[in-house]
């Protein structure tokens, strides 16, 4: 399972690199070919996709590093077994949170699946889904992290 999901994690990775860097050929060609004049609308709205997918992915990946702000400027005073029940608390409400938005995001994909952009005839609800995978994904990697916090409980770090 651990296989499995450091995989994933991996997959997750090359998917968000790869859709930064057509996302910054697709503006920065968008700019080169407005200023010669030439109009190309579907680079802005393809470039507005690959924003959506590599935002919320890269959210996730910066979650799982631990790589996002976290304050712990009251806790710090805490004995560390409370710090560790303070943090498990904090992961299980982000779960809750991810796995809400995760369920409205399908919803909302749904509702969005005969919309398609204005320049490609691509389904609106393939940018929904960033939402709907990334959250999928930001709760399993909170479980991980919940599991981790459990395990090492009783280790004082």
């Amino acid at each position: 399972m651990k296989k499995i999901y450091e995989w994933c994690c991996r997959i997750e990775t090359a998917v968000c690199g790869a859709g930064f860097v057509f996302l910054i050929i697709l503006v920065f060609s968008s700019a080169i070919l407005r200023f010669l004049k030439i109009s190309m609308s579907w680079n802005m709205d393809l470039a507005m996709f690959f924003l959506a997918w590599t935002s919320f992915l890269g959210a996730d990946i910066a979650w799982r590093s631990g790589q996002l702000i976290g304050i712990d400027i009251v806790t710090r005073f805490f004995p560390k077994k409370m710090q560790k029940v303070v943090l498990i608390a904090l992961y299980m409400v982000i779960f809750c949170v991810t796995a809400v938005i995760c369920v409205f995001g399908i919803r909302l994909a749904w509702t969005e699946r005969l919309r398609t952009y204005q320049s490609i005839p691509i389904p609106y609800s393939l940018m929904t889904l960033s939402l709907v995978v990334a959250t999928f994904s930001m709760s399993v990697s909170t479980v991980v992290k919940i599991v981790k916090c459990i395990q090492h409980f009783n280790k004082s770090e």
